[in-house]
């Protein structure tokens, strides 16, 4: 049986970021900001949401964003400000598990890639401190691309980006349109829930 067999054809992986490498959660920063638990809940459900938030991700200025949210919600500049100056302390960490999966991928040359739905700037400032990242051969950014998964144009754009048909790629992601939406053109997919069943997945494909 030849190596191609053994692991379905599968030549690359391709993450998601958030969710899957990394732990995001607005209220991991709100939470230190807004005392009272009521108040909590409503400006993470109506003022800084994660609706509010991909329009970061899908290109838009975080300046012009910040400035028309505070018009929206006068009285809370500093609570919005945080958002932009302190978007670091909505990822509290690494999902537990992955990173070492990406490691051991890695260590067997297996060549690894990206597709994160994440905004220009507050990449920029995430990817300067995170040093995984280095393992990945290209890393396609929706806020630098202008497309957002799950359009299908990413996934385009990702497999002439990192040079393998959607058939020659395995691509993990949290969410199942995401997930849908490369199956449909092609790729192999996991829909990602913890590291374990990642990590059974890859190890049945051959992979690990």
């Amino acid at each position: 049986m030849s190596a191609d067999d053994e692991t379905g054809g599968i030549k690359a992986v391709v993450f998601d970021v958030g969710r899957v490498l990394i732990q995001w959660d607005l209220r991991a920063l709100y939470a230190k900001l807004i005392d009272d638990a009521g108040h909590l809940d409503w400006f993470c459900s109506t003022v800084v949401t994660e609706e509010w938030h991909f329009q970061h991700d899908a290109g838009r200025a975080l300046a012009d964003m910040v400035a028309e949210r505070k018009a929206e919600f006068p009285g809370h500049d500093e609570l919005i400000d945080a958002y932009a100056v302190r978007f670091l302390e909505t990822i509290p960490g690494a999902v537990p598990g992955t990173y070492e999966i990406v490691r051991e991928l890695n260590d067997r040359d297996l060549p690894l890639f990206a597709i994160t739905n994440f905004g220009s700037e507050l990449w920029r400032e995430f990817r300067a401190g995170e040093p995984l990242l280095d393992l990945f051969g290209d890393i396609v950014v929706s806020g630098d691309e202008k497309l957002v998964k799950p359009d299908a144009r990413i996934f385009e754009l990702a497999a002439r980006r990192f040079g393998y048909p959607p058939q020659a790629m395995l691509f993990i992601d949290d969410n199942a349109a995401n997930v849908a939406a490369a199956a449909a053109l092609g790729w192999h997919v996991h829909h990602f829930a913890d590291a374990a069943r990642l990590r059974a997945d890859l190890e049945a494909r051959g992979l690990l």
